[in-house]
């Protein structure tokens, strides 16, 4: 199998590789497929592969081509993952700093960072999307690029159901609570589990094990919440009133005020930090030698440490499983081999909120997923009631050679559903603006969204976006 990554100078790329050099995917990917159009980046990424190939059995891991020709880098594609990052950090820096400034959260996939994200992320994406349709149309493409639910949302008219949105924090929500509440859940499968939201915006409200549901049990027991980052990060009164888990970036609407604090109180912002790390980093990989993969790995341990650090007190780690990485390769990876023919896998992913068989893509190779969509839209049932059967939805799908198949969720609660909806119709919007230059669009996504909530400081957040963010400009223009 060959595999391009679109985004392969990104700083996550060494885990995919090692997942694909050791353990249960060692062998699925004959062919790596870097593809970036940085090349300082690209060659800091191939340095560090090199000396993880140097240290393993001779062999073991997928051959590389790094490349700067897109088309080169589709050609002959069975499987592409896409993690690409337009305007680099600078523009996350921009995301998170200005919202800040107006006394807003600062993130870069939640709230107005996220939009603006968007808003570069799904031109680019779309041209991605177009080039496989005419280069490999039978690849899957496996999407990483965040907002990962918008940006999936946007690339359904173009592939149908051969895209999929991968982000592996609904899975460590799951796995972790398991864990804390003595449930075995074998790998590969979600008997027992439900789960329903968007990308970073959902909640675990069933556990089964052996036919009892633990996560009562769990929920009303402190110690065990202590246990594990989630059962941390929300108080148990609101975890007993929602009974169910919110994933961890619900942090951001449960406590807007914490985190805000938190992000205003640091000396940078995330994005800041990680600019400053990767603007001396990657140079560094480039030439350090067989030692790349040491200072790499020193650099993602560092990194991991950092994350959601607003949302924990003075002195609290992380949980060692995360910080020993792995989550989102894990689960992109058995997408894929689940997808070329490997055994059917059970899996939290990002597709379309329709449970309809005939949401299949039919014969391999098939470019017209506008009309697959448009015959199945009237058979379609959602996978969550109270959402439009068309949106892009994160829930537990059963994955096998014909796609992702998301599993029927309970309806989810009063204010569960309201807080999707609005979301989901600013998702809408921003994927509006992306696709039709319209700034009007985007300008209502940010006074419609909960963490904004003002026409007024949505037209200041636009503004200043604009200013920073040349790109923004030329999509109203039809650049």
């Amino acid at each position: 199998m060959r595999l391009t990554i679109a985004g392969g100078g990104g700083f996550r790329v060494p885990l995919v590789y090692r997942a694909l050099s050791s353990g249960p995917f060692a062998g699925l990917v004959r062919e790596l497929v870097l593809y970036d159009v940085d090349a300082g980046r690209l060659a800091a990424i191939e340095a560090v592969l090199a000396s993880m190939a140097q240290q393993g059995p001779p062999g073991t891991g997928p051959q590389i081509r790094a490349v700067s020709s897109l088309p080169e880098a589709l050609d002959g594609a069975d499987m592409v993952f896409a993690a690409i990052r337009p305007g680099g950090t600078a523009g996350r820096t921009a995301d998170e700093r200005i919202a800040l400034d107006l006394g807003l959260l600062g993130q870069e996939t939640t709230g107005a960072g996220g939009i603006s994200y968007a808003l570069r992320s799904i031109p680019p994406m779309l041209r991605l999307a177009e080039e496989m349709r005419s280069r490999c149309p039978a690849a899957w493409l496996l999407n990483f690029t965040n907002p990962a639910g918008m940006v999936t949302e946007a690339l359904v008219p173009v592939l149908g159901p051969r895209v999929i949105g991968i982000c592996d924090s609904a899975s460590g929500l799951v796995h972790r609570a398991a864990r804390a509440a003595g449930v075995a859940l074998p790998e590969g499968t979600l008997d027992g589990v439900g789960y329903y939201g968007l990308n970073h915006l959902g909640w675990l409200y069933r556990l089964e094990s052996a036919g009892r549901d633990a996560l009562p049990e769990l929920l009303a027991n402190p110690a065990a919440l202590s246990g594990f980052e989630e059962g941390r990060l929300f108080p148990p009164g609101l975890l007993a009133g929602l009974g169910g888990l919110p994933n961890e970036y619900l942090f951001y609407y449960y406590d807007t005020a914490r985190a805000v604090s938190g992000m205003r109180a640091a000396e940078q912002t995330r994005g800041e930090s990680i600019a400053r790390q990767q603007a001396e980093l990657y140079p560094q990989l480039a030439a350090a030698g067989p030692e790349a993969f040491a200072l790499w790995d020193a650099a993602r341990l560092s990194r991991e440490e950092g994350y959601l650090a607003e949302a924990r007190t003075s002195g609290e780690r992380r949980d060692e499983t995360d910080l020993a990485g792995g989550g989102y390769e894990r689960v992109a990876l058995a997408a894929m081999r689940a997808l070329a023919g490997g055994g059917a896998a059970d899996l939290i992913l990002n597709t379309r909120n329709t449970v309809d068989a005939a949401e299949s893509t039919g014969p391999a190779g098939s470019t017209e997923p506008e009309a697959g969509a448009a015959r199945s839209a009237a058979q379609a049932v959602p996978a969550v009631p109270g959402l439009p059967a068309d949106a892009v939805v994160e829930v537990p799908c059963r994955v096998t050679p014909d796609g992702a198949v998301p599993v029927p969720q309970d309806r989810p609660g009063p204010a569960q559903l309201e807080l999707m909806r609005r979301v989901k119709d600013v998702e809408r919007l921003v994927v509006e603006a992306a696709t039709t230059g319209r700034r009007e669009a985007a300008l209502a996504a940010f006074a419609r969204h909960p963490l904004v909530d003002s026409e007024v400081l949505a037209g200041k957040l636009l503004a200043r976006y604009e200013a920073a963010i040349p790109d923004l400009v030329r999509l109203w223009h039809g650049g």
